[in-house]
C-alpha cells in the first residue's frame, strides 16, 4: 500500500488526486515540517527536507518532488490518463509539470518562509523578499499560461497530472486573482479544472466552497 504524507491544503493534495484515479489503496499520514509530531519525524527520516508530498511505495522505496511523483503514477498506471499517449503531447506534459515545480512552486517556500533565505533580516527586509518573490511567481505563471494551451484541457480531453499539478499550485499567495486578472483565459480553465469530476471530489475536500 501507498503511504502519503502530507497535509490539508498542500501539494499532497496533487497527489491523492492522482491516486485516487489509479484506484490504488492508500493511506495518508498528516506530517508537517514545523510540527515536533512522531509523523513529522517519521516524514524527516524519510525525506531529510521534511516536505510535502513524500510517497512511499509498495516496496518501501521512497519518492519525493510532486512533478517526479506525478510521472511515476502516470507512467505506472497509463489506465488513470495523468500522461498523454500521445508522445509529443506527453513531452510538453512533463515540461510543464516540471516547469511548475521549477518556477511556481519553489518560490511558495521563500513567500511563506522568507526568514530560511533572509536569515537575521529585518521585518522589512523580509517584507521585500516577500512582495518580489510574488510578483516573479505571478510573472512566471502569466508565461506558463502562455506556452501550455488548454486542448479543452492542458492534457487534452480531460484534465491530467499537469492540470492537476496545476489548480493545487495556483491555489495559493493569491495566483487566482492575479491569474484573474492578467490571463482570465487561464483562470477560467482552472475554475474548469476544479469543478471537473476527475478533481472535484478530492480537491473540494482541501478548498470546500
Amino acid at each position: 500500500m501507498y503511504e502519503l504524507f502530507g497535509y490539508r491544503q498542500s501539494g499532497s493534495a496533487a497527489v491523492e488526486i492522482a491516486l485516487s484515479l489509479c484506484g490504488v489503496p492508500y493511506r495518508q499520514v498528516a506530517a508537517y515540517s514545523t510540527e515536533d509530531t512522531e509523523a513529522a519525524h517519521e516524514l524527516e527520516a524519510l525525506n531529510p527536507q521534511k516536505q510535502v508530498p513524500t510517497l512511499r511505495l509498495p516496496d518501501g522505496s521512497v519518492l519525493t518532488e510532486v512533478a517526479a511523483i506525478l510521472i511515476h503514477l502516470g507512467l505506472t498506471y497509463p489506465q488513470a490518463k495523468l500522461l498523454p499517449t500521445d508522445p509529443g503531447q506527453r513531452a510538453q506534459s512533463l515540461r510543464g509539470l516540471v516547469y511548475i515545480a521549477a518556477n511556481c512552486y519553489t518560490p511558495i517556500g521563500i513567500i511563506d518562509f522568507p526568514q530560511r533565505w533572509l536569515a537575521d533580516a529585518d521585518e522589512a527586509s523580509q517584507q521585500q523578499l516577500i512582495a518580489g518573490t510574488r510578483q516573479r511567481l505571478y510573472r512566471n505563471w502569466a508565461l506558463f499560461a502562455d506556452q501550455f494551451p488548454a486542448r479543452p484541457f492542458l492534457d487534452g480531453t480531460e484534465p491530467g497530472a499537469l492540470d492537476i499539478l496545476a489548480v493545487v499550485i495556483t491555489q495559493w499567495s493569491g495566483t487566482r486573482e492575479a491569474m484573474l486578472e492578467a490571463r482570465p483565459e487561464f483562470h477560467g480553465l482552472l475554475e474548469r479544472i476544479d469543478r471537473h469530476q476527475r478533481v472535484a471530489p478530492v480537491l473540494s475536500l482541501h478548498w470546500p466552497e
